[in-house]
């Protein structure tokens, strides 16, 4: 199996190309370099030459503030390059997978959002961008499926994890918000699913985070800090940093609003015969496990 993989510089797109090379599968790995999505004559002759068997799209805008001053572009990388691929996934009758977002939802109450839930009203200039994008593979490729994640951290590439653990290493007290609730997805557990979902037929919408119960910003924080420390940073300790929760109010405003409820409904994964990510405690073990703490 060949499969063309989008994004490959990124911390997704990174994982897909790793897990393919270990099934022995030949993954052809592309950036904006090798193959601007956005230039239709661009993504026709890369996928008419690679003649992939299968496409995962990992590529996309994922700026969430920074979308709300760059509409124009955001749209043109997640809503004209997306269906540019899946005009040439459907010529070629190539399945594809999407790799879509909680925040296509309006982000509002506490009922977990359903896979084939309609999609209403989309919270901010990235939401609707990865809406419509996942409208246009509906729309032209002919076998899809479209995974919608959250909150999501890997190796190759910026994350909330990253994040805390540089802001913890020169603060005693970090303010984290409480009041967004959710799950994360680590990008090596997702790729695993994604070549599980190329070596099947059970097409359609997903959800796909890891599973442990849903948590805050604040309940991912405590829990980083409490795993750094057991691997023996204690500058991550309770006696050294106070993890201080506070309502998105509080925090401040951010440019693009931010959804209260991520929470996504996994179950029709089990349904179909996949098998779900690990916790998301296990994924945080693994990951610190990973990285090179002292460098960041």
């Amino acid at each position: 199996m060949k499969v063309l993989v989008t994004g490959v510089k990124g911390q997704l797109g990174y994982d897909v190309m790793n897990e393919l090379a270990k099934r022995g599968y030949e993954g052809v790995g592309v950036d904006v370099a090798e193959m601007d999505i956005t230039d239709s004559a661009v993504v026709e002759k890369v996928i008419s030459e690679v003649h992939p068997d299968k496409v995962v799209h990992c590529a996309a805008w994922t700026a969430v503030d920074a979308a709300e001053d760059n509409q124009e572009v955001c749209h043109k990388v997640n809503v004209d390059g997306t269906a540019n691929i899946a005009k040439m996934c459907g010529k070629l009758d190539i399945p594809m997978v999407y790799i879509s977002t909680d925040y296509v939802f309006d982000g509002q109450g506490t009922r977990p959002w359903e896979p084939d839930d309609p999609v209403v009203e989309p919270l901010n200039v990235y939401g609707h961008s990865k809406y419509e994008g996942e409208v246009a593979v509906e729309k032209y490729a002919p076998h899809y499926y479209i995974v919608r994640i959250a909150w999501v951290f890997g190796l190759n590439g910026k994350n909330f994890i990253k994040t805390m653990l540089n802001v913890g290493k020169n603060h005693d007290t970090v303010r984290v918000v409480n009041d967004q609730i959710g799950t994360p997805t680590y990008t090596y557990d997702l790729a695993r699913l994604l070549v599980d979902m190329n070596e099947s037929e059970k097409y359609g919408y997903y959800h796909a985070t890891n599973e442990g119960g849903y948590i805050s910003w604040w309940d991912f924080t405590k829990e980083i800090f409490k795993q750094a420390t057991e691997m023996g940073y204690d500058r991550y300790s309770e006696k050294n940093i106070t993890v201080t929760p506070v309502t998105t109010a509080e925090y401040g405003v951010s440019k693009a609003k931010r959804p209260f409820n991520s929470r996504l409904d996994k179950s029709k994964l089990v349904e179909n015969g996949f098998t779900p990510l690990p916790t998301w405690q296990d994924a945080v073990s693994r990951y610190l496990k990973e990285l090179d703490i002292e460098s960041l």
